[in-house]
């Protein structure tokens, strides 16, 4: 049996229904429910951190970063990542986190957010955002609101409600 090598990619303007495909699979149609889509609702993501992961032609993983604000300035919102379920366990994710959060450092953004599994973040450096600082517009659990700073004391000045970015 032949391995197909893994392609990781900026996500191409035309990727678009093969990730509403996969975020299908993933996520089921209740994620639109969820607290973290309503982050992403009228705001685009941002072209040059988002990334996508091929083996062969087929699209097995994303990862999407969109523009967001608070009291104090902006921010990203990261999400969502998602890995084809057949997929996963293989360091997917893992390499779209890390193409994504070196895009964001490269291009001069300050600090990420998130809505996620705590320890698996963790590994990037993500942590819980402290109580009452942020709000998200819904409820979300607490110890999986997390935020990963990229520059120096970035996450010292935001606070209040996390709004979609409408540029």
């Amino acid at each position: 049996m032949t391995a197909l090598p893994l392609v990781l990619r900026p996500e191409h303007p035309d990727d678009g229904s093969a990730i509403e495909r996969l975020h299908a699979r993933a996520f089921g149609p209740g994620r639109f429910a969820r607290t973290a889509y309503r982050l992403r609702e009228g705001a685009a993501p941002l072209p040059d951190l988002c990334f996508t992961a091929l083996v062969g032609t087929y699209l097995v993983g994303s990862v999407r970063v969109g523009p967001a604000e608070a009291d104090g300035g902006p921010l990203l919102v990261l999400g969502p990542l998602t890995v084809d379920p057949s997929f996963s366990g293989r360091g997917i994710g893992s390499s779209l986190m890390g193409a994504s959060l070196e895009a964001a450092r490269r291009t001069g953004h300050g600090l990420v957010t998130l809505v996620g599994d705590a320890p698996y973040y963790r590994r990037f450096g993500f942590r819980p955002v402290p109580p009452g600082r942020l709000v998200l517009p819904g409820p979300v659990d607490p110890a999986r609101f997390l935020w990963l700073a990229l520059t120096e004391n970035a996450e010292d000045h935001r606070s209040g409600l996390v709004r979609p970015a409408r540029g």
